[in-house]
């Protein structure tokens, strides 16, 4: 169940200009909120002037609406329809009616197709950010689907206007990508708490012996994490230590993420890995970023944001041998895929039980890593168990990132693709991923723009959403993965 991201409560404010037929925006409102079905509040104040507008807005209000579609049935009065975007706190989009019939074009004509140009110009002229679907005229059935698709995005804009990202530890030395200016959390609404492992380790201690570790401890017996018993009731006080901190220290803010630092101090300090505690946090929508990657934290709380359900992140890891690809993938699926289009997603054990294959046997091991730069050579694993591994799960996937630039500007890229039903055959929470054209991708963004090893991945093709939410951001250099033929501004037309 996600425990950390909001519930929308969308509203439909009908506008009507003053020259127009009123019931015409009337009709036309109710067959959309007929068309949406019973999730959506329909303000019964249609809009023609400023005036009208306050009492829509407040009307809105009192229904506990937080997410906003503003209708012009027909042209619209300019002003009043973009005051509501000014006067209602929290996001809007527009949209507006087709013509319904050949037979009805004289009092049955709306022009709303018109009144969108001018609608725009005036959100411009006020500096007032909305969104605007990709053809934002439409009958009743495709502005109530507009509006549905608007859902997810508004989700994450009211989430991270309430986002609180909290920290623990320096950012690693030797992961200099994980040290992004954090300017840009400011940009955009997010407020951030740095602390110290000491300060985690301090309260870590304090827990010892709460009453609710026995509970969590069979919850994790019961999804399968007991390979270690020893070692639960450990990992059990950490996750709580962490619900607590959260709950007091998000002060303004309603939700919380964490980016902490999980090695190289953190396990010989605490005696376990973190990785199985930070994936179940992760399935509850709190996600744990790895090595204090802060905007890594950020963009998979957009990803959860966007499709309601847990999201992992990875490093973009290694190749794929090219004896595997020959003998499982190459030809093997309805995208004829090279061998540099695919890649291994990898991270040591943070991804949700519920993310993995089942057909790999997740299970909680020790980090492979870690042993044999901490622990005595030919030892058994001690301190540096409590990864959670196994084959990440097939099936659609979209693979992207929000980061800030050495100067402190935001950017962000979006990739669609799949994880692969083929054995990884390696260590690790791991998956073979499989992008169009990651290889020009991987050259001509992900090195060519300086974005680090670590991707969110959110488990559905949800790049539409994404792509809306950073335009309304204001991120002005979006990537994505070009098709054949379309060349990258850097790429070489002759290689």
């Amino acid at each position: 169940m996600m425990t950390n991201i909001p519930n929308v409560k969308l509203g439909i404010i009908a506008v009507s200009r003053d020259c127009f037929i009123i019931s015409l925006s009337e009709s036309r409102r109710a067959a959309i909120a007929k068309a949406y079905g019973s999730d959506l509040y329909e303000c019964k104040v249609t809009v023609e002037n400023e005036k009208d507008m306050l009492k829509a807005v407040e009307d809105v209000k009192k229904a506990g609406c937080n997410a906003l579609c503003v209708f012009l049935g027909n042209f619209g009065p300019e002003t009043p329809e973009t005051l509501i975007a000014k006067n209602f706190d929290g996001p809007v989009m527009y949209a507006a009616a087709a013509e319904e019939t050949g037979d009805n074009l004289i009092d049955g004509r709306g022009d709303a197709y018109c009144g969108v140009l001018n609608c725009s110009y005036n959100l411009g002229l006020r500096h007032l950010k909305a969104v605007m679907p990709e053809y934002p005229v439409g009958t009743a059935e495709e502005v109530a689907q507009m509006m549905k698709d608007f859902v997810p995005v508004a989700r994450t804009l009211i989430g991270l206007s309430h986002l609180k990202i909290i920290t623990f530890g320096p950012r690693p030395q030797d992961f200099f990508a994980c040290n992004a200016p954090i300017k840009g959390l400011y940009d955009i609404g997010v407020e951030i708490e740095e602390n110290s492992e000491l300060d985690l380790l301090v309260s870590y201690k304090a827990h010892a012996g709460d009453a609710r570790i026995k509970d969590i401890i069979k919850e994790m017996e019961a999804e399968g994490g007991n390979a270690f018993p020893e070692m639960l009731e450990r990992m059990a006080q950490f996750e709580v230590t962490l619900l607590d901190w959260a709950e007091k220290h998000k002060g303004a803010r309603d939700y919380v993420v964490f980016a902490d630092k999980c090695w190289p101090a953190f396990p010989e300090a605490f005696g376990f890995e973190p990785c199985y505690v930070n994936s179940r946090l992760a399935a509850k929508g709190i996600p744990v970023a790895c090595e204090v990657d802060i905007f890594g934290a950020l963009s998979e709380y957009i990803g959860t944001c966007v499709t309601g359900a847990p999201v992992t992140l990875l490093d973009i890891n290694n190749t794929v041998p090219a004896d595997m690809y020959e003998k499982d993938i190459k030809g093997k699926f309805a995208y004829n895929y090279k061998l540099n289009d695919t890649f291994m997603g990898f991270h040591c054990g943070n991804t949700p039980f519920c993310r993995l294959n089942k057909d790999s046997k997740p299970a909680v091991k020790y980090q492979l890593i870690q042993h044999r730069l901490l622990e005595p050579k030919g030892s058994n694993p001690d301190f540096t168990r409590g990864t959670l591994e196994g084959d990440i799960a097939p099936g659609d996937i979209t693979f992207f990132r929000l980061q800030t630039r050495a100067d402190t500007k935001l950017q962000a890229y979006i990739a669609q693709g799949e994880v692969l039903p083929v054995a990884t055959r390696s260590f690790g929470g791991i998956g073979i991923f499989a992008i169009p054209e990651m290889g020009r991708f991987y050259r001509h963004v992900l090195v060519e723009k300086q974005y680090p090893h670590h991707g969110a991945v959110a488990f559905g093709h949800v790049g539409k959403a994404l792509w809306t939410i950073f335009q309304y951001l204001g991120i002005e250099d979006v990537a994505y993965n070009k098709p054949a033929g379309t060349l990258y501004t850097t790429e070489n037309p002759f290689a």
